[in-house]
């Protein structure tokens, strides 16, 4: 199979819960080592297009391709050997709370991998070390702040060395240091040419880090572009949404 022109191409995507229109025929291509922001308020459907990215739910209508692989109609076996391609940053970082830090990282590694158990350790050691965690390997996660909680997420999202990186509201109740810290691991990522869709509300870590981006409301691509894109906008809610975003 030759590889694909486009990293990720979602077309057409439909998805309600009952009486309520999430996406509306939403369409989105990102290159191969793009970094694409997809912006909007809480409730504009960031997250479900995630959620519906990564295979965990179905779009009502349309076709998702990742890598060239259509994932609407894999098994569940197929889409988990597509998932070991793409890692994953939960809002909550969404680690095992009884395992260790390093546990945590060398999870996907024991699943997915057979190295022996001490090239686990030493990769989810590298890994932490490349996100800055040198030290406390063997804490629980409710030991640490919620910065370094995401900083360990990266680095098991990091471990199968993913060719595309999801981030769900990565910078989010963080301090802005600890938001810049992040910020630099994501751009690091983009030299490395990695493919990333990042969902934020966060304009100034958006603008920082982006090639382009996606302004979504009530279910629709309002923009598709640039920043400068998103100033000339005449919108309502791109208006509002500049103004609040401060």
């Amino acid at each position: 199979m030759t590889s694909p022109k486009e990293a990720v191409v979602a077309a057409g995507i439909r998805k309600s819960f009952g009486k309520l229109l999430v996406l509306n025929g939403l369409d989105l291509s990102v290159a191969p080592g793009e970094t694409v922001s997809v912006l909007g308020r809480s409730g504009t459907g960031k997250s479900v297009l995630l959620k519906l990215l990564i295979g965990l739910q179905k779009p009502d209508a349309g076709s998702i391709q990742i890598d060239g692989d259509e994932i609407t109609t894999l098994s569940l076996d197929q889409l988990n050997e597509v998932r070991k391609r793409i890692g994953f940053l939960f809002q909550q970082a969404a680690l095992y709370d009884s395992l260790s830090l390093l546990e945590n990282v060398e999870f996907p590694l024991r699943r997915h991998t057979n190295l022996k158990s001490e090239e686990r350790t030493s990769r989810a050691r590298e890994l932490l070390s490349n996100v800055g965690i040198t030290s406390d390997l063997e804490k629980l996660p409710a030991e640490i702040s919620g910065g370094m909680k995401k900083r360990v997420g990266l680095a098991r999202a990091l471990a199968l060395d993913p060719k595309i990186i999801m981030f769900d509201e990565p910078t989010a109740g963080l301090d802005p240091v600890t938001a810049a810290e992040i910020a630099w691991l994501i751009l690091d990522l983009k030299a490395r040419h990695v493919t990333s869709i990042v969902v934020t509300h966060d304009l100034h870590t958006a603008r920082s880090i982006s090639d382009r981006f996606i302004v979504l409301d009530a279910g629709n691509v309002l923009v598709d572009g640039s920043f400068d894109d998103i100033e000339r906008s005449k919108h309502p809610f791109i208006v509002q949404f500049l103004k609040d975003a401060g």
